[in-house]
């Protein structure tokens, strides 16, 4: 018999998309105690992928330790889940991904570095996460498209942005405005971002899936 799985998601990939991935049971980004409710149902593999931010209702890291205690597999990446794993590694919690990493390592801190305003029916994102902009940006600069100068303006701008207002057309907008960008190079670098964003956080999500795939096969 397989192991039960539930997998915390909606923003970094959709249950949709997801399912083509891995069956398993798919809940909305997790909120303070739900995992016991899992565990006590017998679920043996929880990953998580997106969870609530910025207020008392983030999934607390006693509840993560207290899964793990009873025996249950956690696995971490893309958004809170890769936050809560580059904490609680040491612990036992398994983080896969780039954005893992970078917390783990210390190349980002900040929490709103994956965070997202999203439509509350869907839990599809309005806004961009700076980890996809941080990629996107990156990836324009060694095409060639934006200078060394160019790409740090814009990131520092996209840094110094309220999560939920950071956009790619709002960027270049702003951009432009403040001089970072010539205005005739508007059109040109909001193509690019949006025809070629690099979606680290999707990626990493497929990621996640892949490894609890992995696990369940393995048990």
């Amino acid at each position: 018999m397989k192991a039960k799985v539930v997998i915390f998601t909606g923003n970094s990939i959709s249950h949709e998309d997801a399912r083509k991935v891995l069956r398993a049971n798919y809940q909305p980004p997790v909120r303070r105690f739900q995992l016991e409710k899992f565990v006590q149902k017998g679920y043996k593999v929880i990953g998580i992928i997106d969870g609530m931010f910025f207020d008392r209702a983030a999934v607390g890291h006693r509840e993560i330790l207290s899964a793990l205690d009873a025996g249950v597999k956690v696995v971490g990446g893309a958004s809170m889940g890769a936050l809560r794993a580059s904490e609680l590694d040491v612990h036992g919690m398994i983080g896969v991904g780039k954005v893992y990493e970078w917390y783990r390592d210390g190349v980002i801190e900040s929490d709103d570095e994956v965070a997202v305003s999203t439509n509350p029916d869907t839990f599809e994102p309005i806004s961009v996460p700076l980890v996809n902009i941080r990629e996107t940006l990156k990836a324009a600069f060694a095409s060639g498209l934006l200078s060394k100068e160019e790409h740090d303006g814009l990131l520092e701008l996209a840094i110094n942005t309220y999560y939920p207002d950071r956009s790619y057309l709002g960027l270049v907008k702003e951009g432009a405005k403040k001089g970072l960008i010539p205005e005739e190079k508007k059109k040109s670098f909001l193509n690019f971002f949006t025809g070629n964003e690099v979606d680290v956080k999707m990626e990493d999500a497929v990621l996640v899936l892949e490894t609890v795939k992995k696990l369940i096969e393995e048990a």
